[in-house]
């Protein structure tokens, strides 16, 4: 048996951390099996989804490399197959027309609340064969009434349903549209899914949909019900936890995989490895090993997780997604050796790679002004006059690389008797402006020769005055 995930979102939003964790396990799932995953596009509420949600979904997935095998299929697209199979399901005695008003229906609720009762259809057309001319019938299912319907989730362990408890469902509008359940069903027929793994919020969908799949003679697929994640405070995620677009966390600077190491964490586990390569998530991953409970969103926990993966990455990895957070901070970068320079000089020292662009802009912007409390802490008379012969001696190296700037700074501080940090933050303050930089030799080498000495003479020239 060839394994087959699906991934099948909704776009009547953003694809958010939760979807994106469903389409994780789902992928990897695929992957370890040697199987394929679909990507299915449930587009079949027309007036909540949108062109946009659907490209959010596309880039999204893009962004974070999870590629799909088939697709993606749009339920829209397939409202003739839908029709065919209801039209099966009524031929063979599987679903029924019925032909009740809303009226009749709001009526039949009220009465049974009334009466203490679970409001639910009462299943009056079921066995009704006459019609009711200028009337728009729905189809439903026809349910069976006794029985038990058992799903054995792989997450969740063994789940009973009682069919007495579930009414007859609706399958077709009164305007010919299918309804969600349904298309479920068929389109996992059709398309030969083998596990469906998604949100535990649908597991109360599947005794519906396994009793629809085996009205049409299929054999249901293997169902993984995963657990919710909460917010911190464990409360249902929202916005301000974190339930943001996918592509919000590529804008502030997060690696797509570790977002997906935080993902996969949350649920599953491997001893108590944190830190997983997308090659080790993949030769790992088991949905058996997913738990049920509900997991806590922690973007505290994600941003260590980041700088992990910053500080594992080869440089090479992070030059392009630094110059991309460059150019939206407005600075164009031409050099990729010089950027390589600056992720080796930064990492340690950022924890997303929006702060380390954004604390590597002295990097491109001569400053324009000198911390004043910095100045007149750090530069003396003295050590302006040294800042001074410093720079002609550099001015002469030969070699401008880190290692021969640290010997001659630490050399001449050792000269003065002084120590190398009361010549670094002066030095520090005229090429950045500020006391924050990496080591002051490697800030020089990356900045260049004719930069560095450029701004070491702007700012002697700025503090003589």
């Amino acid at each position: 048996m060839t394994v087959r995930t699906r991934f099948a979102p909704s776009p009547t939003g953003f694809l958010h951390i939760g979807g994106l964790r469903t389409a994780l396990f789902c992928w990897l799932y695929a992957r370890r099996h040697a199987g394929h995953m679909v990507l299915r596009i449930e587009d079949t509420d027309l007036e909540r989804s949108t062109p946009e949600a659907i490209q959010q979904i596309l880039d999204g997935l893009e962004w974070a490399g999870l590629d799909h095998d088939e697709g993606p299929f749009f339920q829209t697209k397939r409202f003739d197959r839908y029709r065919d199979v209801i039209a099966e399901l009524i031929e063979t005695g599987h679903a029924y027309r019925c032909y009740c008003s809303k009226e009749e229906l709001e009526q039949l609720r009220a009465q049974q609340t009334a009466r203490g009762e679970k409001p639910r259809y009462d299943g009056r057309w079921r066995e009704r064969t006459d019609s009711l001319p200028g009337v728009a019938p729905v189809v439903r299912f026809k349910n069976p009434l006794s029985g038990e319907v058992v799903v054995d989730d792989v997450v969740h362990g063994r789940v009973v349903f009682q069919n007495s408890e579930l009414d007859d469902l609706i399958i077709a509008r009164s305007d010919g549209t299918p309804t969600y359940n349904f298309c479920v069903v068929v389109d996992d027929m059709d398309m030969e899914i083998t596990h469906v793994i998604r949100g535990d919020d649908h597991l109360n969908n599947t005794p519906r949909q396994l009793n629809m799949l085996l009205a049409l003679g299929k054999k249901p697929p293997v169902y993984a019900h995963l657990p919710m994640i909460l917010g911190p405070d464990g409360a249902k995620l929202s916005k301000r936890h974190g339930a943001v677009s996918v592509l919000q966390y590529r804008d502030e600077g997060f690696l797509p995989e570790a977002v997906l190491n935080y993902l996969v964490r949350l649920g599953w586990s491997h001893g108590d490895q944190e830190y997983f390569s997308i090659e080790e998530m993949v030769r790992l991953f088991d949905i058996a090993d997913v738990n049920k409970s509900a997991s806590a969103f922690d973007v505290g926990k994600l941003a260590w997780l980041n700088q992990q993966h910053m500080m594992r990455a080869p440089a090479s990895r992070l030059v392009p997604v630094l110059r991309w957070h460059l150019e939206h901070e407005g600075i164009q970068a031409t050099s990729d050796d010089q950027l390589e320079q600056i992720v080796v000089s930064q990492r340690e020292r950022a924890k997303t790679l929006l702060e380390m662009a954004v604390n590597s802009r002295f990097f491109f912007i001569a400053p324009t002004s000198y911390d004043e409390k910095a100045v007149r802490k750090h530069v003396t008379a003295d050590v302006w006059a040294w800042v001074g012969e410093v720079s002609k001696e550099l001015s002469q190296l030969a070699d401008w690389s880190a290692p021969a700037i640290h010997a001659l700074i630490s050399g001449f501080a050792a000269a003065k008797g002084a120590s190398l940090g009361k010549l670094a933050q002066p030095i520090r303050l005229a090429v950045c402006g500020g006391t924050v930089s990496p080591p002051i030799d490697a800030t020089l080498a990356i900045l260049g020769k004719d930069e560095a000495l450029a701004r070491l003479a702007k700012a002697l020239a700025a503090w003589s005055a």
